[in-house]
């Protein structure tokens, strides 16, 4: 089976749970037996670093217009030369530079998010979110099957865009465990990335409003009332890292809180085994959240806001991974609580157990295969 996956950024460009997705969808497809032929924003390396099979439409900051005719005309040379069964999207603006060819092949959207309801969030005008909601709905009803991470934006897809379920599927996210299991105990991955022996918790996530990142600041603030010496690290960049840093300063918490800004990918892992827990602090529209899964490959216990898919991804491991609610008030009662040993979550053999069993890459595959194959037949 071939197929044209046009995707949003290229991962090692440019961070995100959409791009790390495709990023790894394009690496374990072809052992299931699907060819992807890719498109991607991003510099002239993405065909290097790919061996050819994802291409660069233009670069992360053109113009749309640009972004939409570089699409356009990579598209037209591939649909011609390679002639692929199935074009996939994962982000619906970027379907608009192959709507030509969607009546010679069936079109199928990972959908990973409602592109218009986190531009509300993030506040920009009520005239640019009515926009991308309109193409997104004209993009997600010309699809024949639409895949989502969890049952969450299953329902969403369904109420918010008005696409019937029978077209939706449900597979969730996969982590490459080799990745993770680096083999080294918490002490060695601190004293490796220079951290010193306190209570840790762990944030990764892009710097925006619907993060959660002031509540976890918040929270940390009500933590150290009891736990002196705790300390959270924010991995990531985004537009909110003045604000964050300011209210750090407000809160008198530099001892305890730091903005360590982008870390590597391959510093990642190290950075969870020395984390005593990750939080994942969302307050709204989280499809999934794959870092859970990263941060429990790593063997790292993950607590979660009772937001979208964050619960699908860990109640089965540990109900005590999500808190009662959203407010900095929960999350540091059970923060508190895990860091003081009154909490009980599950040891790192069980995490790293947990998401082999369940979150595979060759049984993800699998099931994509067959939905894919599904929008041909």
């Amino acid at each position: 089976m071939k197929t044209l996956q046009i995707g949003l950024s290229w991962f090692p460009e440019k961070g995100g749970g959409l791009d790390r997705f495709y990023f790894d969808l394009q690496k374990h497809l072809p052992s299931s037996g699907v060819q992807c032929f890719g498109l991607v924003a991003g510099s002239d390396q993405v065909a290097i670093s790919s061996n050819g099979r994802v291409q660069s439409f233009s670069d992360n900051n053109a113009a749309v217009w640009h972004k939409i005719w570089g699409i356009l005309k990579l598209s037209a040379k591939i649909m011609i030369k390679d002639k692929p069964e199935l074009i996939v999207s994962h982000f619906a603006l970027h379907t608009l530079g192959v709507l030509p060819y969607l009546n010679r092949s069936p079109l199928v959207v990972h959908f990973h998010g409602p592109w218009s309801l986190e531009s509300k969030v993030e506040r920009e005008s009520k005239f640019s979110v009515s926009v991308k909601g309109l193409l997104e709905k004209f993009v997600y009803m010309r699809a024949r099957r639409i895949i989502v991470l969890s049952a969450a934006f299953r329902d969403l897809l369904h109420s918010h865009y008005g696409v019937p379920l029978n077209k939706i599927s449900v597979i969730p996210g996969a982590v490459e465990m080799e990745r993770f299991e680096l083999g080294v105990s918490q002490q060695e991955a601190r004293a490796m990335i220079g951290l010193d022996d306190r209570p840790t918790v762990v944030v990764v996530r892009r710097l925006t409003r619907r993060m959660g990142i002031e509540d976890a600041i918040t929270a940390i603030g009500k933590v150290r009332e009891h736990v002196p010496n705790v300390q959270l690290l924010i991995a990531g960049r985004g537009e909110m890292e003045g604000r964050l840093q300011s209210l750090v300063d407000k809160l008198d918490l530099n001892s305890n809180v730091r903005l360590l800004g982008y870390v590597p990918d391959e510093i990642l892992p190290l950075l969870y085994i020395a984390a005593n827990v990750s939080l994942v602090p969302t307050v709204a529209l989280e499809g999934f959240g794959l870092i859970t899964l990263e941060s429990l490959a790593a063997g790292t216990p993950v607590l979660v806001t009772p937001v979208g898919g964050l619960p699908e991804a860990v109640k089965d491991l540990s109900q005590s991974l999500v808190t009662d609610d959203v407010v900095a008030s929960s999350i540091a009662e059970r923060l508190t609580g895990i860091l003081l040993g009154t909490v009980a979550l599950p040891n790192r053999l069980e995490c790293r157990k947990y998401v082999r069993d369940n979150f595979s890459w060759s049984e993800a595959t699998e099931k994509i295969k067959r939905v894919y194959q599904e929008a041909i037949t």
